[in-house]
């Protein structure tokens, strides 16, 4: 089969690409990635295989998109701003990646009847503090610029499968970790903090509750998905490891025997929702999937790579991971 993977050299995309091709070594990707923040080659640098092209292009290049899907089987979407705390300062380049650059695939979809992958978020649902777990039917309310485009390119999906029939399924999952993860995010940022003996800060009194998920296991959902999920449906992923930002960072200060007394608080950012819940009976039901990393086990695998892969994140550290900002410390 053919795969066009958009957004294939971020974190998320290029986790994907490495799982992908040792399952399915025959299989043939193209990767479409604009290199903005948070997009890396080096994620895939050590990837052999006769089978992989990389492209740089926008996935807004209307032109683009329509003949790179036209040759595809599968198109995955992972292309799209991420950082919550960079689209509080400035919306404008997210709703036009992550709401126009979903049309642009998406009427690319359209013409050629190919099979969409769009790859979402658990924040699109809002905070859920008080609340019991999200699931697939439960009320989207946004509550930050990031996750309201999110939340739209879900909706663009929805409506581009009611009414023109396209194959599509959409996944939202919660907090990933691991390997490759961009500086600015909080395990990262954290880790590399610590390393340098420098403040870890934390907003408000660091309570926020996140699940967390290994970038590992989301990707094999998603492949899951890719051969057994129903075209036109939403599916829930989490590994169900709700933890608070503060015990995230005390875990990491532990993994590395460094003192609290590097933690800082500092102020909150705006609309920071204090907890984000998701329940994912349904992939589980369905497709069979479930996660197979242990927390604790992975959180210290994923703190060595750091420790012994600095070579990666050096030229990737620059002033806001060093001495961030307030509303750049984005923890999600």
């Amino acid at each position: 089969m053919n795969f066009l993977v958009c957004g294939g050299a971020g974190f998320i995309g290029s986790a994907f690409i490495r799982n992908f091709f040792q399952n399915h070594n025959n299989s043939k990707i193209t990767n479409l990635d604009f290199l903005t923040i948070g997009s890396n080659l080096e994620n895939l640098k050590n990837l052999e295989n006769k089978n992989y092209q990389f492209i740089k292009d926008d996935i807004r290049n209307e032109e683009k998109i329509n003949s790179l899907v036209k040759e595809a089987d599968v198109v995955v979407n992972f292309a799209a701003e991420s950082h919550v705390d960079r689209s509080i300062a400035n919306p404008k380049p997210f709703i036009e990646t992550n709401i126009l650059g979903t049309y642009s695939i998406l009427e690319a979809i359209r013409k050629h009847d190919k099979m969409f992958i769009h790859v979402s978020t658990d924040e699109i649902y809002g905070d859920a503090e008080g609340k019991s777990s999200f699931d697939e039917d439960s009320q989207i309310n946004p509550s930050n610029p990031y996750a309201a485009t999110k939340a739209a390119a879900d909706h663009l999906v929805a409506s581009y499968y009611i009414t023109y029939g396209i194959k599509c399924i959409t996944t939202r999952c919660t907090n990933n970790f691991g390997p490759y993860q961009f500086p600015e995010k909080l395990m990262p940022k954290t880790i590399i903090r610590s390393i340098k003996n420098l403040k870890v800060p934390l907003y408000g009194n660091g309570q926020q509750v996140r699940s967390w998920i290994h970038v590992y296991d989301h990707v094999q959902a998603i492949e899951s998905l890719i051969s057994k999920g129903k075209s036109g449906q939403v599916y829930n992923i989490t590994a169900y490891n709700e933890i608070t930002n503060k015990t995230i960072v005390e875990k990491i200060l532990d993994i590395l025997g460094k003192s609290y007394d590097l933690i800082e608080y500092v102020k909150d950012r705006p609309g920071h929702d204090k907890r984000y819940s998701i329940d994912s009976s349904k992939i589980q039901k369905e497709i069979g999937w479930k996660p197979r990393c242990q927390f604790d086990d992975a959180l210290e695998e994923t703190v060595n790579w750091y420790l012994e892969n600095q070579q990666w994140w050096e030229p990737l550290v620059d002033e806001n991971t060093l001495h961030p900002q307030p509303w750049t410390l984005d923890w999600e």
